[in-house]
């Protein structure tokens, strides 16, 4: 890694603040604005068919899950985590930027991307607890083979690739899920359909997702700028803003803005 001056880092430690105030006017507004639309949560359990003599799956309502307050805590939790790096956190934060890893990145990642991973699965109509946290689970998991990649790899000549590949596993099974559902509830005719919001929303968080395993990627085969562990630590930075901000307004324009 090259070697970086303290103002490079101090540069860095004003970018994260920006960061932190732009997710965090954003969660702030989608909590206060976004109006009472809620989507439900389904447990389904097997009984016993007295008239057939069978098992079949019933499904309760476990809860209604508000939209807006879920939306804007995806942006919170990025808030808070740029307001850590960039205040009381910032010494850790340069010392492992100087090792070539942001262990509080993934943490966050493996919060509020798994978050997010829900909210658009919900949009697509997986409403069933179980998948809900299995989709969760997964994503958060990629996100800690994410960070298991760094820690491994330090001072390492040739980057051991299996966490990444590992991690990509893990963080596309949510996404067969999300368009299984998407695509079945197209191809079953009918009125129930995704709302058309929920077209734009699917590819295009698809593609951003995957862009931050591409950053990774170019990072650990040193292309270009990407040699320099800062521009990938910038560009997962401006990733993150971008997608959540994405996300967050397709969903407000398209079900939460009041009427």
């Amino acid at each position: 890694m090259p070697v970086q001056t303290d103002q490079t880092f101090s540069k860095l430690r004003r970018f994260n603040l920006i960061m932190g105030f732009l997710h965090l006017i954003q969660g702030v507004f989608m909590w206060v604005v976004s109006n009472d639309t809620t989507y439900p949560v389904f447990t389904n359990f097997l009984s016993f068919n007295t008239s057939t003599f069978s098992l079949s799956p019933v499904a309760d309502l476990f809860y209604e899950l508000p939209l807006g307050p879920s939306v804007a805590i995806f942006l919170l939790l990025s808030a808070i985590a740029h307001f850590y790096l960039s205040t009381i956190g910032y010494t850790s934060y340069v010392e492992n930027l100087q090792q070539g890893k942001n262990p509080i990145r993934f943490y966050e990642y493996a919060l509020s991307s798994s978050l997010m991973i829900v909210l658009i699965g919900m949009l697509a109509g997986v409403w069933d607890l179980g998948a809900i946290i299995l989709m969760f689970g997964l994503n958060a998991m990629m996100n800690l083979f994410g960070l298991l990649m760094e820690s491994l790899n330090q001072g390492r000549a040739k980057p051991d690739w299996s966490p990444f590949t590992f991690g990509s596993i893990a963080g596309i099974i949510p996404w067969l899920v999300i368009f299984i559902y998407f695509f079945g509830s197209i191809a079953s005719g009918g009125e129930a359909k995704p709302p058309a919001f929920v077209y734009a929303i699917i590819p295009t968080l698809f593609v951003f997702f995957n862009t931050f395993a591409v950053n990774m990627y170019l990072q650990y085969k040193k292309v270009g700028p990407w040699k320099n562990y800062l521009y990938g630590e910038r560009a997962f930075v401006i990733l993150s803003l971008v997608a959540k901000t994405v996300l967050a307004w397709m969903i407000f324009a398209g079900t939460l803005a009041p009427v």
